[in-house]
């Protein structure tokens, strides 16, 4: 299959050209500079120019295809209104080249779409007044092309997707708890976490893309919830600081933002059974405490 990839060169999607390309696959990539272009093409891949406002060449890099991976999200998060503008406009025109012929277009939106406090899944409806309600849009634009004959799909991904080089939300973690001298958490530590591994979550987009049925709504998910206290306890003994308990004011002040301390305490537990019956997805790689534990997180940084 001749798939074309957006966000190929960001954190999570060279796993999945690598994926794509090891299982057989030809991949086209879309890259906005020369550093990405360069990134894809070491790859494996062939690079598309092009961005996600270029609607033009999203359009021709869907009609050229046997299928579309949809990955890349920007924007500045302090106008969610624009980034979700950008992300589904991206995908009506993705999705409108795509239009009757029966080929799979699979998108990417964020498991913190759904309800908070209670372990959600794949059937449950999102919550468009929650964190991230500003990706359903997205969803929803990507899941109507299926009455337009397209085999599309959504996948959700944990808001930890860890592995080697993550600058993402446990990398912030870490980097805080370095500057500041303590590891902390809110409250008392109980709210829990989905994670999945990166190299688990390209799996599960080959799978998507090779296999998903129409209209499916997918969990890139292989714990459904690690709390918090583990995951600051963790980072903690490694780097032999106190863990220690925030209240929501202090976390505000501690964090990297008042927005990341409210991250931080939610809690947003997922299971992805459906996902790993419907597809024969099943998660194999190292669980994200062992990943702090022998990973690179926790590596003294040389300057």
């Amino acid at each position: 299959m001749h798939v074309f990839v957006t966000g190929g060169s960001g954190l999570t999607g060279p796993a999945i050209v690598t994926e794509l390309v090891a299982a057989g696959h030809t991949v086209t990539g879309l890259a906005r500079s020369d550093a990405a272009a360069a990134r894809l093409e070491s790859l494996g891949a062939t690079p598309h120019r092009g961005s996600l406002d270029d609607l033009d060449s999203l359009r021709s890099g869907a009609e050229a295809a046997d299928g579309v991976l949809h990955m890349a999200f920007g924007g500045d998060f302090a106008d969610p209104d624009d980034m979700m503008r950008r992300d589904r406009t991206a995908i009506e025109t993705l999705g409108r080249a795509l239009a009757h012929s029966g080929k799979p277009f699979v998108s990417t939106s964020g498991t913190l779409v759904m309800p908070l406090g209670r372990e959600t899944t794949e059937k449950d409806e999102p919550d468009p007044d929650g964190i991230a309600g500003f990706r359903i849009p997205g969803e929803r634009a990507c899941l109507g092309f299926a009455a337009q004959g397209v085999r599309t799909s959504v996948v959700r991904l944990a808001p930890t997707v860890h592995g080697p080089g993550d600058y993402g939300f446990i990398g912030m973690l870490v980097a805080t708890a370095r500057k500041t001298g303590k590891s902390a958490y809110v409250g008392d530590g109980g709210n829990r976490w989905p994670a999945v591994h990166r190299l688990d979550a390209a799996s599960l987009f080959r799978l998507a893309l090779e296999k998903a049925p129409a209209g499916s709504v997918l969990h890139g998910v292989a714990e459904s919830g690690v709390t918090f206290k583990s995951i600051a306890k963790t980072i903690a003994r490694a780097l032999d600081l106190p863990a220690v308990p925030l209240t929501p004011d202090e976390a505000a002040a501690h964090f990297v933002s008042p927005f990341m301390a409210t991250v931080y305490g939610i809690d947003a537990p997922v299971s992805s059974s459906y996902t790993q019956e419907l597809l024969g997805w099943s998660p194999t790689r190292p669980t994200l405490l062992d990943d702090l534990e022998h990973g690179d997180y926790l590596v003294t940084p040389t300057s």
